[in-house]
């Protein structure tokens, strides 16, 4: 099962590494981080780069393609050889999926027309924008697309997949073994249960990245 992450500059390293990790603990799931050139790719702190060992031309046919979001989504929509590789490996995917603002990539690729999909809280309702139908839910799946919501979403979206990829007894395994069991120390995790000043204020530490 090969399955691709596409990085460009200015990801968000959780929305790769977590599905990462996830799917690279699963037996015959092979990850591989591609770019349009072989190499380091700095993600949206600078400080933090994870290699791509593959171009999009080494694999242009991946089983799986999950596409991370980040600050860097908005020029990546504009990568002509970055969106014009989801669209054609989504051709022949068992699934293309995305994290975060990934969604964004998925639909300048033309791959979320008319259907519901969800994306990071603060940037939902622009989908529409783009022909797609927001949905304020963490891991949405239609036919072979699934998104999630932001960022740590991921790690569920990744989990969803490995049980539609393999069953359910996997994921199940997979989750234990990386003890991902959330109790989070505060209940601000969502934006419907948080204030307007605390949305506000995470919203400047995302436009601050």
């Amino acid at each position: 099962m090969r399955i691709a992450v596409p990085l460009y500059p200015g990801f968000t390293a959780l929305d790769a590494v977590g599905p990462y990790t996830v799917l690279a603990f699963a037996p015959g799931c092979e990850v591989t981080f591609v770019a349009g050139d072989t190499g380091p790719v700095a993600d949206d702190q600078g400080s933090l780069s994870i290699t791509a060992t593959a171009t999009y031309d080494d694999l242009p046919d991946p089983d799986v393609i999950v596409v991370p979001g980040g600050p860097g989504t908005v020029p990546a929509m504009g990568d002509a050889r970055l969106v014009g590789w989801i669209r054609a490996a989504h051709a022949t995917t068992r699934f293309t999926t995305s994290v975060c603002s990934g969604a964004f990539l998925l639909a300048a690729a033309g791959l979320l027309e008319g259907l519901p999909a969800t994306t990071h809280w603060g940037f939902r309702d622009r989908l529409a924008d783009l022909g797609v139908v927001p949905v304020a839910e963490r891991v949405v799946t239609r036919g072979k697309v699934v998104t999630a919501a932001g960022v740590s979403a991921g790690l569920d979206m990744a989990l969803v997949l490995l049980a539609l990829l393999r069953d359910e007894e996997t994921a199940r395994a997979v989750q234990l073994a990386i003890e991902y069991d959330p109790a989070p120390p505060f209940t601000s995790g969502s934006a419907s249960t948080a204030s307007p000043e605390l949305r506000e204020r995470a919203l400047s530490l995302i436009a601050g990245v």
